[in-house]
């Protein structure tokens, strides 16, 4: 028979177990406790919390280099946005929340980083009824930053077309915790042997990888950026539009796929790998197979951005 435990015996028999991935937990918050620790074993979430059990919830993930939160106000606005869309309050303010990121990033102490908050429907039982949570939950975790490899950057990476369709548009627009699409696209490529995924809508046309935006350079120079009907739209994508429209021209319409063989750049984008340029595609090469001038300047641009305009901790 299943031992049945004391609170104490319960609490100390977690303790000592192993947590796969502690080395890269820097620091966290829980609002119900309302303090930050250090210790990784204690990273825990209800599993009766609606964000765990029902995929309702909102997250988002900024970085931090040299003691600077890249492009924090635009993250949060955008969880704001969405907190709105799917009707969920959080416990505090966004003012607040953005003190409270400030926080756990001085708490983790450390010079890099990625930063992800969490607001869940939050605790009070199993069903699908959001009445069961009186309150929502906010969680805030400092954790070891992973950036792209030097090679990735100096030669560009691989990738293929998912089996995986688009999300409908609607959820494609929610930055929502329930990432099981986006998961399964990643497993499929690594287990075909691609770095990254790219997936298409119901037409054939381009929408986003796993966890990044897409965008390709044209015979004629011009960047094309799908129409986002079924994408997530990028902070980091924005961002780098807004620093090189003096630069390069850019269009948002419905790509198809003949065209990403066709063009002189493939370029992903997102928080974590700034610019990245795919370099071949379902085994096929894009122009000659190097990174090119387009990808290279928009991740200076970004660099540049973040140094100078990141938010200090």
């Amino acid at each position: 028979m299943t031992a049945i435990a004391s609170g104490q015996e319960y609490l100390d028999r977690l303790m000592s177990l192993p947590r796969p991935g502690e080395d890269k937990i820097f620091a966290f918050y829980e609002h119900r406790i309302g303090m930050i620790c250090k210790d990784p074993k204690l990273l825990l979430i209800p599993m009766d919390d609606h964000m765990v059990h029902r995929g309702d919830g909102i997250f988002e993930t900024v970085k931090f280099i040299n003691r600077r939160i890249y492009q924090l106000d635009a993250h949060l606005e955008r969880m704001e946005k969405n907190c709105r869309t799917v009707a969920i309050e959080p416990p505090v303010p966004f003012s607040r929340i953005r003190e409270l990121v400030l926080d756990v990033a001085r708490a983790a102490d450390r010079d890099e980083g990625y930063l992800s908050f969490f607001i869940g429907r939050g605790p009070g039982g199993f069903s699908i009824d959001f009445r069961e949570s009186p309150e929502a939950s906010l969680y805030l975790v400092a954790r070891r930053y992973s950036p792209p490899s030097a090679e990735f950057v100096e030669k560009g990476v691989t990738a293929h077309k998912s089996d995986r369709p688009a999300k409908q548009g609607y959820m494609a627009k929610i930055k929502s915790v329930n990432y099981l699409p986006n998961v399964l696209m990643k497993k499929e490529a690594v287990e075909k042997g691609y770095n990254y995924a790219i997936c298409f809508d119901e037409n054939g046309c381009l929408a986003e990888g796993c966890v990044e935006n897409v965008v390709i350079v044209n015979q004629e120079g011009k960047i094309l950026i799908p129409d986002l009907t079924n994408a997530l739209t990028g902070t980091t994508l924005m961002r780098a539009l807004d620093l090189i429209k003096n630069e390069v021209s850019f269009i948002f319409r419905a790509i198809h796929e003949e065209e990403i063989y066709q063009a002189r750049e493939v370029i992903l984008l997102s928080t974590t790998l700034d610019a990245l340029s795919i370099v071949r595609y379902n085994d096929k090469p894009i122009h000659d197979v190097r990174p090119g001038p387009v990808s290279r300047r928009l991740r200076e641009l970004l660099i540049k951005d973040m140094q100078e305009n990141g938010v200090k901790i």
